[in-house]
This record gives structure tokens, sequence and C-alpha cells, in this order.
């Protein structure tokens, strides 16, 4: 049961990566991607139905977390306190300009949601990389290089979604940035792969990381043929498959000195959050499927 909820917990942080990671990507690329309020609301139109709900996967990674490993939670938010208390606020003034951008009159106000928008996402997306980099590896370096390679795939994966997702100038430049952001991401991409740990039990964890390294030049080459829709399922299996490894580096011992098993909540627990589980995930899934579904069709300039 507790390996379960491992997979279960790793789920929930590989669809808040993937889904999240295009909005960070979007709202970090705000300013290179619109000239002027019009293309700016198309940018930002790109995400403004979804992201909101795609921060429910974050909800429920960190509440399962809570609820199955309380250790894990506990010694995951006090040894990055600070970082989670900055992506907290992050989180929180993006919010705010992505909430408050459409209720305003004057250009300075639409300036500083327009700052929040931008600097929330660069910020939260760095984060996240940074936390989990030291996490796996326990140095300033993977530190580093992990919040490199977070940020790095977000602005390559939003910029692949807005040029799926408008069309125009806008798409035109969508599609420059997602191959300009590729120089800087698949050489940091080889640099995490180079940094996982090596040995004939990490041959699978090793054949996943090498598969997302593949669906990432496949999704740069797939921009380059102006294939956008099956460039972002690539990019989306990049990012899904990348943080597989990343949990799959993790287990058994998330946190330095404890595994699974020790850190898991008692068996009774478990076994209720499994039927809520077998209950929520599903709805989640099925109602994130029909926003997505609603809202498909492109957006041209408004």
């Amino acid at each position: 049961m507790t390996t379960f909820w491992f997979i279960v917990i790793a789920f929930l942080w590989t669809g808040y990566f993937v889904l999240e990671g295009f909005d960070f990507g979007v709202g970090a690329l705000l300013p290179v991607l619109s000239r002027g309020p019009a293309e700016r609301r198309q940018v930002l139109g790109t995400i403004g139905p979804v992201w909101d709900g795609n921060e429910v996967w974050l909800i429920s990674a960190i509440g399962a977390m809570f609820a199955a490993f309380p250790a894990w939670y506990s010694g995951l938010m006090s040894e990055f306190y600070l970082a989670m208390v900055l992506i907290v606020a992050g989180l929180i003034v993006r919010g705010v300009g992505l909430e408050w951008r459409g209720k305003v009159r004057s250009g300075r106000e639409v300036a500083l949601c327009d700052a929040g928008i931008v600097t929330g996402s660069v910020l939260v997306a760095f984060l996240w990389g940074a936390i989990f980099g030291n996490l796996l590896f326990g140095t300033g370096l993977a530190t580093m290089l992990g919040g490199a390679l977070s940020l790095s795939l977000s602005v390559l994966h939003g910029a692949v979604f807005v040029a799926l997702k408008t069309d125009g100038a806008v798409r035109a430049r969508a599609r420059l940035a997602a191959l300009l952001a590729s120089v800087g991401t698949l050489p940091v991409a080889v640099a995490g792969l180079s940094a996982l740990p090596s040995g004939v039990d990490s041959a699978p964890l090793w054949g996943v990381a090498g598969a997302a390294m593949a669906a990432l030049a496949a999704g740069v080459a797939l921009v380059w043929r102006r294939r956008e829709g099956w460039a972002f399922a690539a990019t989306a299996s990049a990012i899904a498959l990348a943080t597989a490894s990343l949990f799959g580096a993790l287990y058994p011992a998330p946190l330095p000195g404890l595994t699974v098993a020790e850190m898991a909540s008692a068996p009774y627990t478990l076994t209720v959050l499994t039927w809520i589980g077998l209950v929520a995930l599903p709805g989640v899934i099925a109602y994130q499927s029909w926003t997505y579904w609603v809202f498909r069709k492109r957006l041209t300039r408004v």
C-alpha cells in the first residue's frame, strides 16, 4: 500500500508539472510574445480558463503527501521552508495578477498585474526544480541545475502551447520562442540526465530519462515542422517522463535516511485514502478533460 501511494503522489506531481508547466511558461513569456494590449490578452487568454484548475493538482499532491506520508510532508516543508514561503508568495502574486488584470482600468495597474504574472511564474517554476534537485542530489550545483531545468522546460512547454492556441503574429513569435528556448533547454536537460545515479539497478531509471530526452528532441523537431499539436504532446511527455525519473530516483527513500515505509501513515488510513482517491481522482481528470475540450479552439487577436 505504501508503494501504491508513492506512485499516486508521483502521478499527482506529474500532472501538476505538465499542466502548470505551460502556465508558468506562458506567464514568463508574456512580455516576449505580445506587442500591445490586444496581444497580451490573446496570450493570457490561452491559460485563462484552465490555470486555476491546473493548480488543483498541486493541492491534491500536497494533500496526499500530508495524509499518506506525514513525515515526508513535514520534512519537505521544514527543510525547504523559505523556498516554500516564496512559492506560496509567487503563486499568490501570480494569481492576483491573472484575476485582477481584467478588472483594473489604469495602465499602471495593468502593468503591475503583468509584472506579478511574470515574476510569479518565473519564481515558482525555478523554485520547484531547485527543491527537487536539492532533494535528489543535496548539493548547491544540483539545486541550481534543477531550477534551471524546470524553468527552461516550462518556457519551452509554454511557448509550444501558445503556438498551438493562437494564430497570427503571436503564433509566429511563440514558435520562434520555442526554438530559441530549446537552445538552452536541451543542454540543461543533458546535464540533468548525466547527474542521475548510475549502476545496474538504475538501468530502468536511465531508460525513462533517455525517453524524456527523446521526447524533448522530438518536440523541438515538430515545432520546426509547424506541427504544434504533436509538439505539445511531445513536450508534455518529456516533462512527464522526467518527473517519473525523478521520483524513480527518490524511491524508496524520498528523504535522507527515511524510507516510504517508515514515513507512511497507518494501514487503515491508507485504506480510507484509497477509497477516497478512487472516487475523487477520476472526477478531477474527467472535469479537466472536459474543460480543455470546451476551450480547444485557437484564439484570435481581440
